[in-house]
């Protein structure tokens, strides 16, 4: 066979690496391979290697004939082991097909189950398994599965027809079907199939075979996979696998069964089996939640005071030989598995490992446990968590203490607290978070084509669905709250309305869901701040340990500094000062200075805002004592101060004594067409030096007056922003030199400090080693490097950069992860010139992208000495530096 097919099962052992390499076989044709091989029940199958999905996307769609030749055999393998034979009228080989790409992407691709069922086989089926219903209730799933997938029908036609069939005998479930009663249900959905195509339903087993591999290949660019890849920086490139295998039944009877099951609980982490079965079902019954399923372990069904029976209870002999198993790969993969598992009267058979979905928290508490049980290392543990996943635990969760007006409850799939407007779909979930909205999705269950609602809202509500269901999996990935399963929730699409217990909401109506305990509240429940102790601290320590960046972060209110040293911040790589002067209580000044019509005017103004800055820059220095301080001088044009509606002018005019006329024709002259790129940054104190004069004196004043107080050493840093030239630099570094020596002259004090300036545009860039001449440090400012690089603004480019990222121009948005091709090129070599200058000089990120974990990866590489994110995603940068460090 060639090196595209890999098979599976009946002794098969692999000595091609490519059979248990991930980026081949995908995660699951690779986990398959790897369990055969140590000995697992593995029905037997193969795998279609994820090349043959590019190349299959790549061609439009066709198969080469050396690929059906190596399928033919590799079908031929699994008869063989199996002793049945595919298409076969009196003893029929069935087999699965499904996807399974290099990561998980839970729900996002297509299955099929009982492929190879016909008019034909259906009845030797039932002749061997000797039970009528179970063969005709095999072919109706089949039928009804792969018209959808593969065939295209609308799933809803054939549930409407069930629902009517039910209706009319009476019966409120499934299992209440007789034989007879899905013989004809299979009749009905076969002329649904041929009332809506023109053309009857495959007989021809080979037919379908090819037609569901079609299917799963497709599945890798449908539209909920996309955004999935999307959301979660998934390469488009990559394609998926497809694993063909024996069908096992856990639909033969109550000696039979299926279920889903986690090594530890996704949710918390605790070292516990988590799970949920079925009795008599297939798996797709669990996690589509069409049926409720049971707890997998006694313990959780007592805790959750259920009465159906637990597997533990029902089944202990399977179950003692699933746990066997969940012990085995655990230490195998050394990693909490998400298994898929199925009772074929009474033999336990493995149909899935990987590694599981979990929270923030739970990721946290697996990390720090297994090291302790000596399972992994600490480095380990650090790249094991995902960084963004941390801003699950750094917000604020429902405050206890708070009165809930509780209308019912659910099964708590996701943990976290949110409260919203209600929304019914998944469109209008997007389009009213894009208007700046926090809305709950409430729906009777989720399925893939609502993965871009799901990721809109705040939390997500379902009536029906377990644990392990769609909606649970995914908003567990997403980090989002989440509550499934709620029996009492009805939902009436039409009048927009959901009913739960005795009442009712309607859309746009407030509700608060608690994902830790499944509560469903009307109205906002206020919350409290997050702990960052226990596990979180423990992993935020090793990570400590390994990184070689610093973390600071960007901020200039006494409130953030104090958040940010709370989590871990180790000083301030921007200091915005233009945020200090939109403040209510100076603002008149500023713009008094701003409209002042000569040099004098503008010096009165600013000797009213020197003490407030004064004030600013001594909190923030008193908050990060022995700590670096980067302060960065005015940036933004002045005419962003300016009011802009005639009572605003009114109001000015009679505070300051200028006539309404004058202050509107100086608003006029300072006008712009392309401010961004106008008077602003240095431009400014070149132009306006007594602006920056009067922001040096502050913060040498300041920092004086706290090292003095405190008698410890207080070094600001002094950043010039927007410089392009040497000549720039070295003006106004010999200003603020100047003002330095006046203060310590009056102070009768001196202190070290450092100027130097922010690297944003691409002049600036390719003349780095020049301005390292003047310059002490270099911080890049990548939001304006990337808008001048670029040629983009980040203010008007989201109209169409969607449309970018989806068409794969720009692999992810370049104002969230650095375009590091592009922008990135130019830090390296602003970076290698400086330090060819200056040996010593300091090298840092202040932009947004300084939260951004591929950003700090190639941060890292680069050799900078620092990056600077917002207060919240300190620890983020924290955990994702010492990943680039041990990378």
């Amino acid at each position: 066979m060639s090196t595209q097919v890999y098979t599976f099962g009946g002794g098969v052992k692999h000595d091609d690496p490519r059979a248990k390499d991930k980026v081949i076989t995908g995660g699951k044709g690779a986990n398959l391979a790897e369990m055969a091989g140590i000995g697992l029940p593995v029905p037997p199958g193969f795998t279609i290697t994820t090349e043959q999905c590019v190349q299959y996307l790549a061609e439009g769609g066709d198969f080469s004939d050396a690929l059906r030749a190596d399928v033919a055999q590799a079908l031929t393998h699994i008869e063989k082991t199996v002793g049945k034979s595919f298409g076969d009228a009196a003893d029929p080989l069935l087999v699965s097909v499904r996807s399974g790409a290099r990561v998980s992407m839970p729900g996002m691709m297509d299955t099929v189950l009982n492929l190879g069922l016909n008019d034909e086989t259906v009845e030797g089926l039932a002749g061997t398994s000797g039970d009528d219903r179970f063969a005709w209730d095999s072919y109706r799933r089949f039928v009804q599965m792969y018209s959808d997938v593969v065939l295209g029908v609308e799933h809803h036609l054939f549930e409407e027809a069930l629902e009517i069939a039910k209706e009319d005998n009476g019966y409120l479930n499934d299992v209440e079907m007789t034989a007879d009663d899905w013989r004809k249900i299979v009749k009905e959905y076969k002329g649904i199939v041929d009332a809506e195509l023109g053309r009857p339903f495959p007989q021809d087993v080979t037919e379908q075979l090819w037609g569901a591999i079609r299917a799963v290949f497709d599945s890798w660019d449908s539209d909920r996979a996309k955004v999935y890849r999307r959301l979660n920086d998934i390469p488009g490139d990559w394609g998926t696998a497809v694993n063909v295998q024996a069908m096992v039944f856990g639909n033969m009877g109550d000696t039979s069964a299926t279920g889903v099951a986690f090594t530890r609980d996704p949710a918390t982490g605790e070292k516990a089996y988590y799970g949920e079965w079925l009795v008599n079902a297939q798996g797709e019954d669990v996690v589509a939640g069409i049926r409720t399923p049971q707890y997998l372990t006694k313990a959780a069904r007592e805790r959750a005071g259920a009465k159906p029976l637990s597997m533990e209870e029902a089944m202990p002999a399977a179950y003692g030989e699933l746990a066997a198993v969940f012990e085995l790969l655990e230490k195998h993969y050394t990693d909490m598995q998400d298994i898929e598992f199925t009772v074929q009267q009474g033999k336990l058979w493995m149909l899935q490992t990987r590694s599981g979905k979990r929270t923030a928290k739970a990721a946290l508490k697996m990390a720090v446990d297994m090291v302790e049980e000596g399972l992994i290392d600490e480095a380990t543990a650090i790249k094991r968590v995902d960084p963004m996943a941390l801003d699950q635990l750094l917000h604020p969760t429902l405050d206890p203490k708070a009165p809930r007006d509780i209308l019912g409850k659910g099964l708590p799939a996701s943990p976290g607290a949110a409260s919203g407007a209600i929304v019914f779909d998944a469109d209008t979930a997007e389009k009213r978070a894009d208007m700046g909205d926090a809305v709950i999705l409430v729906r009777v269950e989720t399925s893939p084509e609502d993965i871009h609602g799901m990721h809109a809202a705040k939390g997500i509500l379902t009536a029906r669905g377990g644990m392990t269901s769609h909606a649970a999996v995914v908003a567990r990935g997403m980090g989002r709250p989440c509550v499934s399963g709620a029996s009492g929730l009805s939902i009436d699409m039409k009048a927009r309305v959901m009913k739960i217990g005795k009442r009712e909401l309607k859309e746009g109506d407030i509700l608060t869901l608690d994902g830790a305990s499944g509560d469903i509240m009307a109205g906002e429940v206020p919350t409290i701040e997050p702990e960052l102790a226990g596990d979180f601290a423990t992993l935020m320590v090793w990570a400590d340990k390994h990184r070689r960046m610093k973390v600071r972060t960007n901020a200039e209110t006494p409130a953030d500094c104090k958040m940010a040293r709370q989590f871990g911040a180790e000083g301030i790589g921007l200091c915005r000062t233009e945020h200090m002067f939109f403040d209510a209580s100076r603002i008149s000044a500023v713009r008094q200075m701003i409209l002042a019509e000569d040099e004098a005017g503008r010096r009165t103004a600013l000797e009213k805002l020197l003490p407030e800055q004064r004030a600013d820059f001594a909190a923030i220095f008193e908050i990060m004592r022995g700590l670096p301080v980067t302060i960065r001088l005015l940036d933004p044009p002045l005419h962003e101060f300016l009011p802009h509606a005639d009572e605003e002018f009114a109001e000015l005019s009679d505070e300051i004594g200028i006539g309404v006329d004058t202050l509107k024709r100086r608003a006029g002259e300072l006008h712009e067409f392309n401010p961004m790129l106008g008077h602003r940054g240095c431009r400014l104190g070149i132009t306006f030096p007594e602006i920056y004069e009067m922001q040096a004196r502050a913060i040498f004043e300041a920092a004086c007056d706290v090292a003095k107080a405190h008698g410890e050493a207080i070094v600001p840093e002094i950043m010039i922003p927007l410089v392009a030239t040497k000549k720039e630099l070295e003006i106004l570094k010999a200003l603020v030199a100047r003002v330095a020596v006046q203060v310590f002259e009056e102070k009768g004090s001196t202190l070290e400090y450092m100027v130097g300036t922010m690297i944003e545009l691409p002049r600036a860039a390719l003349m780095a080693g020049e301005i390292a001449e003047v310059g002490e440090f270099f911080s890049f400012g990548t939001n304006d490097l990337t808008q001048t690089t670029l040629g983009l603004s980040r203010d008007d480019a989201g109209k169409f950069l969607p449309v970018y990222v989806q068409q794969g121009i720009f692999a992810r948005d370049p104002f969230v992860s650095l375009d590091v091709d592009g922008v990135g090129q130019l830090v390296s070599l602003a970076a290698e010139r400086g330090r060819v200058t200056r040996p010593d000089i300091k090298l840092g990120i202040c932009g947004e992208h300084g939260g951004d974990p591929a950003s700090i990866a190639f941060c890292e590489k680069t050799g900078l000495d620092y990056v600077s994110a917002s207060p919240f995603r300190v620890p983020i940068a924290r955990l994702a530096a010492a990943q680039a460090a041990l990378a």
